[in-house]
């Protein structure tokens, strides 16, 4: 396992560098260790996903094991993962093993048939009709949302319930809402329990765009009775938080939606979502919003929380 190593010989070295054979020759003709980076990728993983063909192929020509893993997975998993077909070729043909079991069962060759343009031959490997239908919505779904800013985002995806179902299981009342006055006093108690609610296919959709209240576990585990509540707070500060909460128990705390897969998660559908952290919330409570408005405006309805502890 090469992660958690560290080497100064590539102090400096960002991910556009990878794609600058002259400076990563340099590097490594001054002593740099190709096996090792300076903070958290070994250089051929970073290469992999974010350098040059032929960068790759020159770290690939020096390293101890072009197979070994990094996080749980080899460089050609991230190349194939970054649909970076060039990448792809090179790592093949330095020796990486397609077929390598890793990731779940999710070998660089099967997570290939994933792709919109397979980078591996199939190798006589399938997807479930299941899984074909996770990777379709994928496309789909991140195609509707689009790209809405979303920094300072609450949101909690609703399985299996409606709004009024959802004002139900809060206490909550529907209100009139201004969102340009919310703005303005987002701290004020009475627009911190102010939120938007939306019906979209599959459950619905509790947001407020200024703020952290609707993934609040107070909030979430009433709503998730019974069902499945995906919250995410997209923090300014230190990036999207995730929950995953289930039938009022939390399961999943200071998740990072949209990141990379990891063991102990949902491999498919995290490769699937990478760099896509509202279409992931989503995903995984199962709904299928035909546009952006639950997170945009304008809401079915604004609705107003009781006064009350909902921080746990």
């Amino acid at each position: 396992m090469l992660a958690g190593m560290r080497d100064e010989g590539w102090r400096g070295f960002g991910w556009r560098s990878w794609t600058d054979l002259g400076e990563v020759r340099a590097r490594l003709d001054e002593g740099a260790d190709p096996n090792v980076g300076f903070l958290y990728d070994p250089p051929l993983y970073a290469a992999a996903e974010h350098g040059s063909a032929e960068v790759v192929a020159e770290l690939a020509r020096r390293v101890n094991d072009v197979d070994a893993l990094s996080y749980g997975r080899t460089a050609l998993w991230r190349a194939v993962a970054a649909h970076r077909p060039d990448n792809v070729r090179a790592l093949v043909a330095a020796g990486a093993d397609p077929l390598l079991d890793m990731m779940s069962g999710w070998s660089p060759a099967r997570l290939s048939l994933t792709s919109p343009v397979p980078e591996l031959p199939d190798a006589g490997l399938s997807l479930t009709q299941e899984e074909i239908a996770t990777v379709e919505e994928s496309r789909r779904l991140i195609a509707a949302l689009g790209d809405p800013y979303y920094e300072g985002l609450g949101i909690a995806c609703v399985s299996g319930i409606d709004v009024a179902e959802a004002v139900r299981r809060l206490d909550a009342e529907v209100v009139e809402g201004d969102y340009e006055e919310m703005l303005d006093n987002p701290f004020d108690p009475a627009v911190v329990h102010t939120m938007w609610a939306t019906d979209v296919p599959g459950g619905c959709v509790l947001a407020q765009p200024w703020g952290y209240s609707p993934q609040m576990s107070g909030v979430t585990k009433a709503l998730s009775a019974g069902t499945t509540c995906y919250g995410m707070y997209a923090n300014p500060k230190s990036g999207n938080q995730g929950s995953i909460i289930r039938d009022g128990e939390i399961i999943g705390w200071d998740l990072h939606p949209g990141g990379e897969p990891d063991e102990d998660g949902d491999v498919l559908l995290a490769s699937l979502y990478t760099g896509h952290a509202l279409a992931y919330c989503f995903a995984y409570a199962g709904l299928r919003p035909a546009d952006n408005r639950s997170v945009t405006g304008p809401p079915d309805v604004w609705i107003r929380i009781p006064d009350r502890d909902y921080r746990n």
